[in-house]
């Protein structure tokens, strides 16, 4: 079967370091800031049509809503059938706020105060319910739950429908909003958390990731379509991939050997070999064992003058499963702009990690071509996607 080319034609995102896309690049660039990367400016109700279904949404699906709104903004909707188009949104944890407090309502109220909206409201696929009304998407509205690596799986899955011929349009990405107390409580005892509050992607002194929140959103076409449509096309998903590493519930297996199988099944599908790829989103959450068996896959693949790297959760945070989305936008924004983020946080590098071709100090020019974000989840979870310039 011969496969269809799917473009990049929208792009929304909010996200700890800026709202809309040239704030979330401006911070990409900017100076990381110490703690928890929560996002304070956020205002949902330019998304809604009432002060009620705010209150009827959680935190996560708000802001999958408002990433939406802006990638339709920038993209159009087309006038084809509705069940032609589909959305798929990745989160690690869905509405777990709303979870807490209604817990928080039935201890201390009883059990007849329990909101009605409860499950509809904490359900992982509420985000991709409420944009598939909102926009009146009726092809596959679907939820990808795979820890951190969720929002790269749903692009990745996303792009496959439209590769395969079964939608024209699909709006893909992650959302996750878990600054509560029982999920904070819960990273802290598994000493997950940088106990200094530095997120140092790749660095000899890195001691765990520093969390935030956000979503990222991409709108996914069939290429000849977005042509016709007169569309303006940000890039192109050229393949991706997914693969366990059936080792740990937490840890990756050792040498990356599982990252290693998705990154060669990214590049097979996307048609590409390893020196091809220009510059690569790395997971790079700043944990120790996390980053050496990542820095362990992309030196077997790509060896040690390998393509570019950098890892935006220096600046971001980690945002579970909206990661993958909020890099897979800046990998779109990369290319748009020629140039690549820095790494913040990162000072010194590790004897012992294979060296890392690691951007830090400032944005790097380069002359865009293929890149490749990945992340790899809690439960051993890997993910690819390999995004290209429009050729």
């Amino acid at each position: 079967m011969t496969k269809r080319r799917v473009a990049v034609t929208g792009l929304g995102v909010v996200s700890p370091c800026g709202i809309g896309l040239d704030s979330f690049w401006d911070g990409l660039c900017g100076v990381a800031p110490v703690g928890e990367r929560r996002i304070t400016d956020f205002d949902p109700t330019p998304h809604f049509d009432s002060p009620k279904e705010i209150r009827r949404s959680d935190r996560c699906t708000q802001f999958a809503i408002a990433a939406a709104d802006m990638a339709f903004e920038s993209s159009g909707i087309p006038e084809i059938d509705p069940f032609r188009m589909g959305v798929m949104i990745g989160t690690g944890i869905g509405g777990v706020a709303t979870f807490e407090d209604q817990i928080r309502v039935m201890l201390e109220k009883g059990e007849r105060r329990v909101s009605p909206f409860l499950i509809p409201m904490m359900m992982a696929n509420a985000a991709p319910a409420a944009i598939s009304m909102k926009h009146n998407l009726c092809g596959p509205a679907e939820n990808v739950c795979t820890a951190c690596a969720a929002g790269t799986h749903a692009i990745g899955n996303a792009a496959r429908l439209i590769s395969t011929g079964r939608c024209d349009l699909m709006v893909a990405g992650g959302a996750e909003a878990a600054f509560t107390g029982i999920a904070v409580a819960g990273f802290t005892n598994m000493t997950a958390f940088s106990s200094s509050g530095i997120s140092r992607p790749f660095d000899v002194e890195r001691d765990g990731f520093v969390m935030g929140e956000g979503a990222g959103v991409l709108i996914l076409e069939n290429f000849d379509m977005a042509v016709d449509r007169g569309a303006t096309i940000y890039g192109e998903v050229l393949g991706g991939a997914s693969t366990a590493d059936a080792h740990h519930i937490t840890a990756p297996s050792p040498g990356g050997v599982g990252a290693i199988k998705c990154i060669e099944l990214a590049l097979e599908e996307a048609g590409l070999t390893p020196d091809q790829i220009g510059h690569i989103n790395a997971h790079g959450t700043s944990t120790p064992l996390n980053d050496m068996a990542e820095a362990q896959a992309m030196a077997e693949i790509f060896g040690s003058e390998g393509p570019l790297v950098t890892s935006t959760k220096g600046i971001t945070g980690h945002a579970l499963g909206a990661a993958g989305a909020l890099e897979a936008v800046a990998v779109v924004l990369a290319l748009q702009k020629g140039l690549i983020p820095p790494t913040a946080g990162f000072v010194n590098s590790d004897p012992d990690m294979p060296p890392v071709n690691l951007v830090t100090g400032e944005a790097k020019e380069w002359n865009p071509g293929p890149a490749m974000s990945n992340s790899f989840g809690f439960g051993g979870h890997n993910g690819s996607i390999i995004i290209g310039p429009v050729n």
